[in-house]
């Protein structure tokens, strides 16, 4: 359990980043119940992350049953939504989606990803339905947000152009290092005004800490999931060592939680609060990273 002092550092914040029910897999808690936990345990709000689905109705919902709790939509350019889908991305906006995140599980990069998980890592639930999807013959091919000399595909620009105009955060999904310079250069041209490098010490990314530190250059937070080193994906000591380098005020904290064998979702950023106090962060370096910085993004 988190201590006391964790739980009032990470208060006012936004998990920005949680998979929960209903969802194509299992999940620990649905986002009504989920809600209610958080203000009972004082945060602010929540972003509904789906690998297949917007969230932005949901979300809408839960703001209704729950007002007391921020709860925020978002829309994932995978396959299931047509992937670097204009139309999809101006009708989440429209909903109120305030988060964008460029492909996960359908992304050039995760599907050619020949890097080994350390052993006993837990593999990701989605990795199931992408096996599932290829069984049956319907696999959508990859989404490329670059052509094959590193330039950002039209594609990409005309959605860029969509997530500035509504204002929306931009998430970098399970991009390269380089496809992710690439795509946060053309969203600062194209006045994205709000960036986050999704988990970067991911198995399939594993962004080097010098490239970290020029995104960072560029304005983009760098997310810090509980789950990449609570799953054994990175060590703990490379995750806080890479917090150093970086510097705390580019980061954001995230639980990226809701599977069933994990630690409840309420629980993920007072975790990380712990964790952080423990290796030598001051509790102002763990409230810009929770609190301020998880503000900056989705608000």
């Amino acid at each position: 359990m988190p201590s006391a002092q964790a739980r009032e550092l990470v208060r006012g914040a936004y998990d920005t980043h949680v998979h929960v029910a209903p969802d194509v897999v299992e999940r620990r808690i649905d986002d009504v119940t989920l809600a209610r936990r958080l203000h009972d345990v004082g945060l602010a709000g929540v972003v509904l992350k789906s690998h297949y689905a917007p969230t932005a109705e949901r979300a809408a919902v839960v703001r209704g049953v729950v007002p007391e709790v921020d709860t925020v939509g978002a829309i994932t350019l995978n396959a299931s939504v047509g992937g670097l889908n204009p139309v999809a991305v101006e009708i989440a906006g429209r909903q109120g989606a305030r988060v964008v995140w460029l492909p996960t599980v359908d992304s050039a990069n995760q599907r050619t990803d020949q890097a080994r998980a350390p052993e006993g890592a837990t593999p990701p639930m989605w990795a199931q339905v992408q096996q599932e999807l290829s069984d049956q013959g319907i696999l959508a091919p990859a989404v490329a947000v670059v052509d094959a000399r590193g330039r950002v595909v039209p594609e990409l620009l005309n959605v860029l152009t969509l997530v500035a105009k509504h204002d929306m955060a931009l998430a970098t999904g399970h991009l390269s290092g380089d496809e992710i310079l690439a795509a946060v250069d053309a969203a600062v041209d194209a006045g994205v005004r709000r960036i986050v490098v999704t988990h970067p010490e991911f198995t399939s990314q594993r962004v080097p800490v010098e490239v970290q530190r020029r995104l960072a250059a560029r304005g983009a937070l760098l997310e810090r999931c509980f789950t990449t080193p609570h799953t054994g994906k990175v060590a703990w000591e490379t995750f806080y060592a890479h917090i150093r380098a970086v510097g705390p005020e580019h980061s954001v904290l995230s639980s990226d939680l809701g599977q069933p064998f994990n630690p409840p979702v309420e629980d993920g950023l007072a975790l990380l609060a712990d964790g952080l106090l423990a290796h030598g962060f001051s509790a102002e370096e763990v409230r810009v990273m929770a609190v301020t910085n998880s503000n900056r993004l989705v608000r």
